[in-house]
């Protein structure tokens, strides 16, 4: 077993088997994550309050009351015997790891705590803590309450995802068969954006596979986005309805209760569990499960228990027995044939191969049931609202041409759920690779789509606004909808946006919705009037313009919609009250970072809640706030990602803190500027086992393929010290160099994440030497200021006789092209010595501008610099050189 890291910190695992790679990652998890897989465990088991205090004693009672660790049990216990033997490895793994990441995590000792080993099946359980509020079961209670005090009528209202569901946005271009070119899947799950992060960037490889992809700490595998050189898989959430509400009617017999079903009054299980709670007293919690499944609260206005219907509970399956064929995937049928195990939660994934196909999947047990199961809590005693057994079939279908998933509705998705996205950033998508634009580009689009509120800005009547009001309007219509963090114009919508958001709330149409719900605590962000007007906004908007007849449209005569609220005049009144207000801020200084990290980092926590962002809800860039509520965003991209089936090694990831998740590590939040800031850094690609990957580049019409081979300094050292040590590479510094010396500078730089070195073949011919490294881990870093994304380069070209002429014209911006594959690259720096004539007329013809001289410890230099935009812009000449050694 092997265990390396890229420089961003990343684990690069290596092992001989499937069982023991697995035991790795669980140790290697441990290490770095041993904080966040302790509470996860104490999550799943509804135990977080005895460390954490009282204010979990919410999620404790879900927890216990959900039976998640029960389910858990039940599930592994029916895992195949090859699945089951894999998952406990990963578990022996975390247990012999525990100690020692606990070691170096604080917040152990800040809360009196200590890590604790874990049950076979503690792993089942964080994936179920993962999902068990990611569907659309809280939806439910907010359909009751607003059904309750407002009408049935009204729900369609308050239609849409709630705080927890959507976001994401994943992407599939079609292969270019004339290029050569294979597809690229790309995308950015939304979710809770939790420090540290939800998802863990890993490499897995044994003789069976080799895969990178973002693997939920706790859980072995890759369960949702991967690369496996041949085979690539992406998801986002199908948007579908498959865990039903039920009320209960509930009554004593003595010690017996009893539960009102189809068949009458039946016995149900029913026992009483302690809560403790740190620095408090114990809370004592029943749990009660019906034939339909665990009470999960009480309604306290019907006096009804409400209890959860799930797949996984019922059939004691998670789809675990999935994620081991996922990882021995090879084309994109195989990622479809693993995924028919798969259970909950109901994804909608992409998958893409080597050899061009695409497919489009959606994946998951929605089970066949009477629609109104969809919409509400339904009554436990009437049989028509039982499950009848039966699935939705799996959706398997090829895709031609551009595929697009943003939880929107469509044919493909569009009979598993009721309550989609808005169609607004599946469009942009569309129109942004339509024009070309860049995966990285893309993720960070913060252009906001005619939303309801801005189409009302036009049918509001100027002469119903007062001067300062008319002027903020023409600016709010004059402005180019872009969300970005410097935009005060954003920041002024924003603004106003809010203050429609709290009138609508406090109008009297709307009171009743601010009656108790009834409903745990916990489901709060899910039932809150204020919450959910704000996330409603677009809808409320649009059900006061349907209202309207056209006469009415931009003439002042007031319009009530659907729930008698006149939005135009509310909207009217916040564009006053914010034109009469100090001007405001721009909208990055409004809609900052705002992570959940249940810990004692309060200084990294601070630091990390400063961060100004861009996107907003309904931008491809969903950074998540809710108007009128808070412009924080709690909620946004937790990784971004581009699988290029093409070279693995030209994929690129992002999470937005770090690979490592205890606070004080170089890599706990090294990542978070560049996430911040749109870019993607590479994602390991040095070799897994002896056989090093060859890297393509380019097919040149008239020499041949050209590719990039890592040095292997056992193996090539003679190679190198025939080259190193010719009369006409003297400037390359090593003539003297004897074989054994070669070997150990190689061997010194193969074990440098900083420093790379490459063998250059041309249709497998050795023809020259490639090296890069960090300016400011080199010594040419003390000669001159070192500006961020500067990448430096040495190349030795020593061809034989017939690619003499042409190869330095056709390999050079080859090479640049390679270096600027990272989008965090900007500039090229050479050195080449002073007296190379050859190198230095081949770096003016490339573009290079020339600084200072200076002096290294082996020569006299002369520093050279070449821009992404000179490159890029064609400010290098190609020509034909001799043979030449750039430096």
């Amino acid at each position: 077993m092997r265990v390396e890291r890229d420089r961003w910190g990343v684990p690069q695992l290596w092992a001989d088997d499937v069982d023991e790679l697995a035991r790795l990652q669980g140790r290697v998890t441990a290490r770095d994550r041993a904080w966040q897989l302790g509470v996860e465990r104490w999550r799943s088991e509804g135990r977080l309050a005895a460390h954490v205090g009282a204010r979990e004693l919410a999620w404790d009672r879900f927890a216990r009351r959900a039976r998640l660790d029960d389910t858990a049990r039940r599930c592994h216990e029916r895992l195949d015997p090859a699945t089951r033997r894999w998952v406990d490895a990963y578990v022996d793994g975390v247990n012999a790891g525990l100690a020692e990441g606990a070691a170096d995590a604080p917040e152990y000792a800040a809360t009196g705590s200590a890590p604790e080993p874990w049950h076979p099946w503690t792993p089942l359980g964080v994936f179920l803590v993962q999902h068990a509020l990611f569907s659309t079961f809280p939806n439910k209670l907010w359909h009751a309450h607003v059904a309750r005090t407002l009408g049935p009528d009204a729900v369609a209202l308050f239609a849409v995802e709630g705080p927890a569901s959507s976001g994401s946005n994943a992407w599939a271009l079609p292969a270019g068969p004339a290029t050569g070119r294979g597809p690229v899947l790309a995308g950015d799950p939304h979710r809770l954006l939790e420090l540290p992060g939800v998802y863990q960037q890993i490499r897995l490889a044994c003789p069976e596979f080799d895969v990178v992809g973002l693997a939920f700490p706790g859980v072995p595998g890759l369960p949702h986005f991967g690369h496996a050189g041949q085979v690539a898989w992406a998801v986002t959430n199908a948007m579908a309805d498959y865990q039903d509400l039920y009320r209960e009617q509930l009554r004593r017999d003595g010690d017996r209760l009893l539960a009102r079903g189809p068949s009458g009054w039946t016995p149900v299980a029913r026992h009483v569990e302690e809560i403790e709670v740190r620095g408090g007293d114990p809370e004592p919690v029943e749990i009660v499960e019906t034939p339909r499944g665990p009470v999960i609260d009480h309604d306290r206005v019907t006096g009804e228990a409400i209890s959860l219907r799930t797949p996984s509970r019922v059939e004691a399956r998670l789809g675990v027995e999935a994620l081991l064929p996922l990882l021995r995937a090879r084309r994109a049928g195989d990622v479809a044939d693993a995924l028919r195990d798969w259970v909950e939660p109901v994804n909608s994934v992409l998958a893409a191969d080597t050899g061009g196909e695409v497919r489009r999947l959606v994946a998951g047990l929605v089970p066949v049931r009477d629609e109104r199961c969809r919409r509400e809590p339904v009554p436990a005693w009437e049989p028509r609202y039982h499950w009848r057994g039966d699935h939705l079939p799996m959706v398997d279908e090829p895709v031609d041409g551009v595929a697009v998933c943003a939880n929107d509705r469509r044919p493909d998705v569009a009979a598993h759920g009721v309550d989609f996205a808005p169609p607004h950033r599946a469009r942009r998508i569309r129109a942004l690779l339509a024009d070309g634009v860049e995966a990285s580009a893309v993720h960070t689009d913060a252009h906001l789509p005619a939303t309801a509120p801005r189409r009302l800005l036009h049918r509001l009547d100027p002469a119903r606004l007062d001067a300062p009001a008319r002027t903020l309007r023409h600016r709010l219509l004059a402005w180019d909808g872009a969300m970005a963090a410097d935009s005060a114009d954003a920041g002024a919508h924003a603004a106003w946006r809010a203050a429609l958001a709290r009138r609508l709330c406090a109008h009297p149409a709307l009171r009743a919705l601010h009656e108790p719900s009834g409903y745990d605590g916990l489901f709060a962000p899910w039932t809150d009037p204020a919450t959910r007007i704000g996330l409603a906004l677009d809808h409320l908007v649009d059900a006061d313009a349907d209202a309207a007849s056209p006469g009415e449209v931009g003439s002042g005569v007031a319009s009530r919609g659907a729930l008698g609220v006149d939005v135009r005049a509310l909207a009217a009144d916040a564009l006053v009250e914010v034109a009469a207000g100090p001007a405001p801020e721009p909208w990055g200084r409004r809609h900052l970072l705002h992570p959940v990290h249940l810990g004692v980092v309060a200084a990294t926590a601070d630091a990390v809640r400063a961060v100004a962002l861009a996107g907003d809800t309904d931008c491809v860039l969903a950074t998540s706030s809710v108007p009128g509520v808070s412009d924080a965003c709690w909620r946004g991209p937790v990784a971004r990602y581009v699988w290029d089936l093409t070279d693995r090694a030209a994929s690129r990831w992002i999470v937005p803190f770090g690979a490592s998740g205890r606070p004080g590590d170089p890599h706990f939040t090294d990542q978070l500027a560049h996430w911040a800031a749109g870019t993607l850094i590479p994602v390991p690609a040095g070799p897994p086992r002896e056989d090093h990957p060859v890297i393509h580049l380019e097919r040149h019409p008239d020499l041949g393929d050209l590719a990039l081979e890592p040095v292997r300094p056992d193996r090539h050292a003679d190679l190198l010290h025939g080259w190193v040590t010719l009369p006409r590479n003297r400037f390359w510094g090593m003539g003297a160099h004897t074989r054994d010396d070669v070997r150990e500078v190689y061997a010194f730089l193969d074990g440098l994440d900083t420093h790379h070195a490459y063998l250059i073949r041309l249709d497998g011919e050795p023809v020259g030497l490639f090296q890069t490294y960090r300016p400011e881990a080199d010594p040419v870093g003390e000669r001159y200021p070192v500006r961020p994304g500067d990448v430096g380069m040495h190349l030795l070209l020593n061809p034989p006789r017939r690619y003499a002429r042409g190869l330095t014209s056709a390999v050079v911006p080859a090479l640049i092209r390679f270096l600027l594959r990272d989008p965090a690259a900007r500039r090229v720096v050479a050195e080449p010595d002073v007296r190379n004539d050859a190198a230095l007329r081949r770096l003016r013809r490339e573009g290079f501008t020339f600084a200072d001289e200076i002096d290294l410890p082996d020569k006299r230099a002369q520093l050279a610099f070449l821009t992404r935009e000179r490159f890029e812009t064609g400010a290098h000449v190609p020509g034909s050189d001799p043979q030449g050694t750039p430096g």
